[in-house]
């Protein structure tokens, strides 16, 4: 019955496609998101590492407006094992043709700060104030800012300047 009216029988295709489309109606995103994307991306090449079905970053990176600006995109579902592991950061640099000691991830939850530190990657923490980071989890940032405007090209530089 699901296929003939056009439902997935799925329930988890069935709560993704709901997201979907009540992220496209609003998406909650953190102040100074996008600003900060178009910012770093006229500098550099972008890509995001998510814990998200692939259909949640599509339509998320479209609603925002900022699909053109990211270059690569990899979803959980692509890898091998999700946050804390390593492996959508590793794939995304690869993707990206940068080597992850090269690129630095911005990242406000424990998972993935422990999964961009250990790919090797340079970290900023931007902490949410709703969820912050285990301290653990933000230890391991390499420069820890306030909000996603403290984002700046001088700010993604400050890890690489003392990291190397």
């Amino acid at each position: 019955l699901a296929t003939t009216v056009g439902i997935s029988g799925d329930p988890a295709e069935r709560t993704i496609e709901a997201m979907a489309a009540r992220h496209r109606v609003h998406l909650p995103t953190l102040p100074g998101a996008v600003e900060a994307v178009r910012r770093l991306a006229a500098v550099w090449p972008l890509g995001v590492a998510s814990s998200s079905p692939r259909r949640l970053i599509d339509s998320s990176l479209e609603t925002l407006g900022i699909a053109a600006l990211i270059r690569v995109s990899v979803s959980t579902e692509e890898v091998a094992a999700g946050k804390p592991a390593p492996d959508g950061f590793l794939r995304a640099c690869e993707l990206l043709g940068v080597a992850p000691g090269n690129a630095v991830a911005i990242e406000d939850s424990s998972n993935g700060l422990r999964s961009a530190s250990a790919a090797g990657m340079k970290v900023i923490a931007v902490p949410h104030e709703a969820f912050p980071p285990a301290p653990d989890a933000l230890a391991l940032a390499d420069l820890v800012v306030g909000s996603l405007d403290e984002v700046t090209v001088e700010a993604v530089h400050k890890p690489c300047e003392n990291g190397d």
